[in-house]
């Protein structure tokens, strides 16, 4: 019996990432709720370097980081493909993937966590950014054409988080005035009938990010 654990936070756009693959080659594992307030010792063991989730264990053996262990399990377990076959195409789901990784989330959290200058600064280039996802998707339903796989699966913080913490935040970013095509995306994502069911409770979420911003500092 394959021996498969996910060290996750149940709202981390990251750890439902590693779910989703899962779930997509229909992978049984144990689930193992962490709390960064106390780091459990299986999870500073298992990721020393950067003591965060999410974490795979597989047989024992830890793999970091949520996009390498979704290649991972693409590469490692039988089911349908997450990232596409075609080498040109396996290529672009990557770049976009790091790109919302290295670019767009980052920026976000200055834009809702910073002060001043910085917060406007961050907030017009993060404006930019979604200028080029508008753009991106203008002629196309998902990063790789119209197939829905590894890029869109990281995607998942961009098209679900991100409204959330918008709303909870107070902070507009996104409009269907000034981004339509991305806006589009975002609403042909979350209302995918094979997305839906990898989602958490928006409700949930909503309630969670408003009480940390409404927190004192």
């Amino acid at each position: 019996m394959v021996d498969v654990k996910l060290l996750g936070l149940w709202y981390s756009p990251f750890s439902h990432r590693v779910e989703w693959a899962l779930k997509i080659k229909g992978i049984e594992y144990e689930y193992i709720e962490d709390d960064l307030h106390n780091k459990s010792s299986l999870l500073l063991e298992s990721n020393p370097i950067h003591k965060k989730v999410p974490v795979l264990i597989h047989n024992g053996k830890p793999i970091c980081e949520s996009m390498v262990i979704v290649e991972y399990i693409d590469e490692t377990f039988e089911g349908p493909s997450i990232l596409p076959k075609d080498p040109y195409d396996r290529a672009i789901a990557r770049f976009w993937a790091k790109f919302l990784d290295d670019k767009c989330i980052p920026l976000l959290g200055k834009v809702l966590f910073g002060k001043g200058e910085e917060a406007e600064k961050s907030k017009e280039e993060f404006g930019g950014l979604l200028k080029i996802l508008d753009n991106e998707f203008k002629d196309k339903k998902f990063f790789v054409g119209d197939n829905f796989g590894f890029a869109d699966v990281a995607a998942n913080f961009m098209a679900f988080w991100f409204g959330i913490l918008e709303e909870a935040s107070g902070v507009v970013l996104a409009t269907s005035e000034k981004f339509p095509n991305f806006c589009a995306w975002r609403d042909e994502y979350i209302n995918r009938s094979q997305v839906k069911e990898y989602l958490p409770s928006r409700d949930v979420l909503l309630a969670h990010f408003q009480s940390r911003f409404q927190s004192p500092i």
